[in-house]
């Protein structure tokens, strides 16, 4: 029944099980079933241990997190924060088709980004003392680059490129008139940034025009502030050369999205964590953990 309502909608559930099993259920029994066994689940500390391998000392490791919005009844729109972590060894490379991770470790939140880097904290201590084999690729925003900046200050810390270069191209959407002038501009601006020549393209944004527009120093001012995690040139020689956020925008779909924003949903706080809980059990690939909670109840009653 929690495989069940962790997999698709509650009143879906009901059909399956009778499928599989010939037991009829309803929607809101698989509902109870799953809540509570997600809410107990919540309340260990199985989240921050490490599951992953040791690293070695030819690898590395790697932290992704970002954000993702749930609709909730009383509060509308949240924000889940989402963590993922992988070693560079879990990362496949296969000729002529996309990439693909091995194994990951996730960690997900409800809550407030201070509660949520505690944990990532103790998760990646967990992987011992890695300094600049650490390596962090995120989208630049604020929070999460003072906690990086904070906790793990001897780690390497990677702006995404492809924020950046979204960044760049909604700028030469407003600036440029000409198409193909606007797409040159970019390709020469992009090859710039991947040769770690960050500091030139702040320079050509600048002589675009006497006084930056709104949009010129915006790009400009998040440019400067993140001009120390854009050596891409170097990133791409370190570990598997990983200098995109791809990893945390597919877990954002795999984890909460797929199941959590279905059509016309809207969640408790509490339930939200609750199958947040469920579901990175089950990402994480430690779903003996639900059947050893539900034997141990059935013990304990019998």
């Amino acid at each position: 029944m929690i495989y069940a309502g962790v997999s698709d909608c509650y009143s879906k559930c009901d059909e399956v099980l009778e499928k599989f099993l010939s037991v009829k259920v309803n929607a809101m029994q698989v509902y109870r079933v799953s809540d509570s066994y997600g809410e107990q689940l919540g309340k260990g500390d199985d989240f921050t241990q490490r599951i992953l391998p040791p690293v070695q000392r030819e690898e590395v490791l790697y932290a992704m997190a970002d954000g993702s919005m749930i609709f909730t009844r009383d509060d509308g729109w949240k924000e889940v924060k989402l963590g993922r972590i992988f070693k560079s060894s879990d990362c496949i490379d296969v000729a002529g088709k996309p990439g693909w991770i091995k194994q990951s470790q996730y960690l997900a939140h409800l809550g407030s980004s201070k509660s949520f880097t505690r944990q990532m904290d103790e998760l990646i201590e967990n992987y011992g003392s890695l300094h600049h084999r650490l390596i962090f690729v995120t989208d630049g925003a604020p929070w999460l680059r003072n906690w990086i900046e904070d906790a793990f200050p001897t780690a390497t810390s990677i702006l995404d490129f492809y924020h950046a270069k979204e960044h760049l191209c909604q700028f030469a959407d407003e600036h440029f008139k000409e198409r193909s002038e606007k797409e040159k501009w970019i390709v020469s601006q992009e090859t710039l940034l991947l040769e770690s020549g960050v500091a030139q393209v702040i320079h050509n944004i600048q002589s675009l025009c006497k006084e930056p527009t709104k949009q010129a120093q915006k790009l400009i001012d998040y440019y400067s502030a993140n001009i120390d995690r854009m050596d891409y040139q170097k990133y791409r020689q370190t570990g598997k050369g990983i200098i995109g956020s791809g990893a945390i925008e597919s877990a954002h779909r795999t984890v909460i999205q797929k199941r959590m924003k279905l059509s016309g949903q809207r969640w408790t706080l509490n339930g939200a964590q609750n199958m947040l809980c469920l579901r990175t059990i089950k990402m994480n690939q430690q779903w003996t953990k639900v059947i050893d909670l539900v034997k141990s109840e059935f013990k304990a009653a019998a």
